[in-house]
């Protein structure tokens, strides 16, 4: 998930004293309205994402001093109103709602005291990644009518404030000591080389010009190619060209040698911060890296069983090279077979996931490759899809040289990206009437991405892992989720440097060096994320062992997931205490 959507991370919430049942309080059910339309009106990218056509054709700036004086009056204002509603004022669901967000508002405002505005462009999650996937015509910017191609082009005039304020601030960044490190700035300049194509009509933004609907008149036609091809050659080309001068010299000489967040002055503040944002628990540094630790060496000895398995007779880490070098688990010479590949896999899975799943989604799904112009760093990922189920959820693979692609993990890797992971859980909360709008966008990354690697262990359940270098890749995917927990604390906490990171990743899993190394860059880029995964599958996986010990037969484990999904993503401790109170009034 890359995109930065007001789908804002929460602290640890809560001790669940739920208010008694009560009749829903319609006033401040209008307030939750009101608040999801402000939001959508401040954040007009987020109303494309989620199918809202009312914005398309802006794009405030929003690395603008204007646009974070008008952010901090909107978080100030909605805090204030739900502060005026009593708690047994509300029904148990409203109650919720209101804890939620106003934690959600706490750590908006929170994070606006840091200076992380100041690298406002990376190799990995930022905008300039965002709108390149929506100028390829591909993304949730439509392309059907000569006035969906209007709108485009006035949003790219707020592209255009937005890469001149990203300047701006880097440069501030500069003389503040905030930038990027030198071997992440490297990352970006090919991404940005890559717009300055000159040939307009090979660029990635003329791509919706070829692909124009037929119904478009002649008239209609000649003036949108007219228009795009101005655009392009005024302007974009060119603000691609000075943006990328500017960060392959003044820049890069600037950049960091160090690799963490540690190196800032508030680093650490910031590390303390983003660990209760991307977990939604109080757990430290620390502890989180004993943890990683102790996960690291318990994976270790269940990836021995399926080396001993297949007959493999040296150690582990010359087991690990077997698999990312064998000329057997890179089968392919087309990219459509990496993707083929995909569907069948989609296909065997099909008829079993019936068995573990009452509450199935209705947003249709598909697996597509990652545009060229972000493939050499992007990692394979979900896009969800609209509100309104009309555009699909998409599974997105990367495979920027097909010969060297590796299949030893793609059972796994289908599991979580689309069903039953992302697709499941993100469609589902999408699709529940009982939440409010904002509730249904969402994105706890310890509920999300937990999830998602608790899914992996379903694959032999749902027919997979038959194979055990598939089984095996399961396995390598839960040890890199565990690896993240050291690495990622070692990085930003513990002075860890990039190549530290990079040797103790490839000493412990099978991921290629091109593979590790643009992970840990990930880390590098936003600290925390990363810890995410196995927090959140660790828990989920904790809830259901307590709850087959407590039901015995009466587990049935579509109501688990049922239990686990049908509330939205939610913080741990609500999780936690949902589970328990579902196994409470069971026994």
């Amino acid at each position: 998930m890359k995109k930065k959507l007001l789908i804002l991370l929460l602290l640890p919430l809560l001790a669940c004293n739920t208010p008694k049942e009560k009749t829903s309080n319609s006033a401040f059910d209008k307030l939750l309205d009101e608040y999801f339309q402000d939001a959508l009106k401040l954040y007009r990218i987020n109303a494309t994402f989620i199918g809202d056509t009312r914005y398309n054709d802006t794009l405030p700036n929003f690395l603008s001093s204007e646009f974070e004086i008008r952010e901090k009056e909107f978080f100030d204002r909605y805090k204030a109103a739900l502060v005026g509603f009593n708690d047994d004022q509300l029904s148990p669901q409203q109650w919720m709602s209101k804890k939620i967000l106003l934690r959600e508002l706490d750590l908006e405002l929170e994070g606006k005291t840091f200076h992380t505005d100041l690298m406002p462009i990376n190799q990995m999650w930022t905008f300039q990644l965002t709108i390149g996937q929506l100028a390829s015509g591909k993304g949730a910017q439509p392309f059907k009518t000569p006035q969906d191609y209007r709108n485009w082009l006035v949003r790219l005039k707020g592209y255009l404030d937005w890469m001149q304020s990203a300047e701006d601030k880097m440069r501030i960044g500069i003389q503040k000591g905030y930038v990027l490190p030198k071997s992440l700035i490297v990352k970006v300049l090919p991404q940005l080389e890559a717009m300055t194509q000159r040939k307009v009509t090979e660029h990635l933004f003329y791509t919706p010009i070829k692909n124009m609907p037929d119904d478009f008149s002649s008239e209609e036609q000649e003036e949108l190619k007219a228009a795009f091809t101005l655009i392009l050659e005024k302007d974009i080309i060119p603000a691609y060209q000075r943006l990328h001068d500017f960060m392959s010299t003044e820049y890069l000489a600037a950049g960091r040698e160090s690799s963490g967040f540690s190196a800032f002055p508030d680093g650490d503040a910031y590390y303390d911060y983003a660990i209760r944002v991307y977990t939604t628990t109080d757990m430290n540094a620390d502890e989180i890296h004993d943890l990683g630790l102790d996960e690291v060496l318990r994976i270790r000895g269940e990836m021995e069983k399926v080396k001993t398995q297949v007959g493999f007779e040296g150690d582990l880490n010359a087991f690990f090279e077997h698999v990312r070098s064998h000329p057997d688990l890179m089968p392919f010479n087309d990219p459509q077979e990496v993707v083929d590949n995909f569907n069948a896999i989609y296909k065997k899975i099909k008829p079993n996931v019936d068995q573990l799943f009452f509450l199935q989604p209705k947003t249709p799904f598909e697996i597509r490759r990652v545009e060229a112009f972000r493939e050499a760093s992007a990692a394979a990922h979900y896009n969800p899809g609209s509100l309104d189920g009309t555009r699909p959820g998409v599974f997105y693979v990367p495979i920027p040289d097909v010969n060297q692609y590796n299949i030893y993990s793609d059972e796994d890797l289908f599991l979580h990206e689309a069903i039953p992971g992302h697709h499941f859980q993100i469609s589902l909360q999408q699709e529940n009437q009982e939440l409010p709008d904002f509730r249904k966008n969402l994105f706890y990354s310890a509920f999300s991405e937990g999830w998602a690697l608790y899914t992996e262990s379903l694959g032999k359940e749902l027919g997979l892992y038959q194979d055990p270098y598939q089984y095996f890749g399961m396995l390598g995917a839960e040890m890199h989720r565990a690896i993240r927990l050291v690495v990622d604390t070692g990085l930003h906490a513990k002075g860890w440097t990039r190549e530290q990171a990079i040797e103790f990743s490839l000493d412990n899993e099978a991921e290629s060096l091109a593979n590790i190394t643009s992970e840990i860059e990930r880390y590098m880029a936003n600290p925390a994320q990363a810890l995410s995964y196995k927090i959140g599958q660790l828990k989920i996986r904790s809830l259901r062992k307590r709850a087959e010990e407590a039901m015995g037969e009466q587990f049935d484990i579509r109501i688990f997931h049922q239990k686990v999904l049908e509330s939205g993503a939610v913080p741990l401790s609500i999780l936690e205490n949902k589970i328990n109170h579902w196994i409470n009034n069971h026994s």
